[in-house]
């Protein structure tokens, strides 16, 4: 009865932080949803109608719609990294956290709370995304089942590097350098707007030590049937271990307390 008391207790404490988090970034939903709309937007158009009719076919299809899974991963990563570090480190400001590490809850109901609530806004983002996309290219989804994996796991990825950039920052100016230096430089790099295949072969090389381009690859795959020269289960198999080794750096960093008891 006890362990049933308890899980109970814990399924509240995560509900809570869920719902708190999903209902803060629908609250304020013209800062986190509409500007990647307009921003895919203003890819789509440019890709589409001045550059794509310009470089023809890449990867065996026709220019944009080969562009358009790496630019729904790309707001995926983008979207659910700034959301949980952004609203952890919020917490943090307030000292609204120290009231959250003080109640009787497991430091991993506290961090899948928050990380879930990124991982809905980035696929609330690829829905969306998608969405816009219809108006500029028609296609079909390969396999609904590898597309859903490869974003839900993306947005897990990136969830989790959000809660521990978040931790270490000291200043909201913190928040940004990580997105700015590192997710940008690795997105673009990651095979959203080329193929492999284009690339000499000692960029090749150096290309597949970037984590983001399993994941662009293998949503490719479950939208359009061709990942490249990437292997979908060694790119499933990559995303599964960046989670699993994420998530034990954050439970470990929640658990030390690290950023929190200064």
């Amino acid at each position: 009865m006890n362990q049933v008391s308890e899980l109970r207790a814990n399924w509240i404490a995560f509900e809570t932080i869920f719902v708190k988090e999903v209902r803060r970034f629908m609250r304020i939903w013209p800062q986190t949803l509409l500007p990647p709309a307009i921003t895919m937007t203003l890819y789509f158009v440019i890709f589409g109608s001045v550059i794509g009719s310009r470089v023809g076919k890449m990867g065996g299809f026709e220019y944009m719609k080969f562009v358009v899974p790496g630019l729904i991963m790309m707001s995926v990563i983008t979207n659910s990294y700034s959301n949980v570090a952004s609203s952890f480190f919020s917490n943090k400001f307030q000292r609204s956290v120290e009231e959250i590490m003080v109640a009787p809850v497991p430091h991993s109901i506290i961090l899948l709370g928050f990380v879930m609530g990124g991982v809905v806004r980035g696929m609330f983002t690829a829905v969306i995304v998608t969405m816009l996309s219809l108006f500029f290219v028609s296609f079909t989804i390969h396999d609904y089942l590898i597309t859903f994996t490869a974003v839900f796991l993306t947005a897990l990825i990136f969830s989790l590097g959000g809660f521990i950039n978040a931790l270490y920052a000291r200043k909201f100016d913190d928040v940004s350098i990580i997105p700015t230096f590192v997710l940008t430089p690795l997105t673009y790099l990651g095979g959203v707007f080329y193929s492999l295949k284009a690339l000499p072969e000692v960029w090749r090389d150096i290309s597949m030590w970037n984590p983001i381009l399993y994941q662009v690859n293998a949503f490719r795959y479950g939208m359009l049937g061709r990942a490249g020269m990437v292997d979908i289960s060694d790119a499933f198999l990559v995303m599964a271990l960046v989670s699993a080794v994420l998530y034990a750096v954050c439970l470990y960093l929640l658990n030390k307390g690290k950023g929190l008891r200064h």
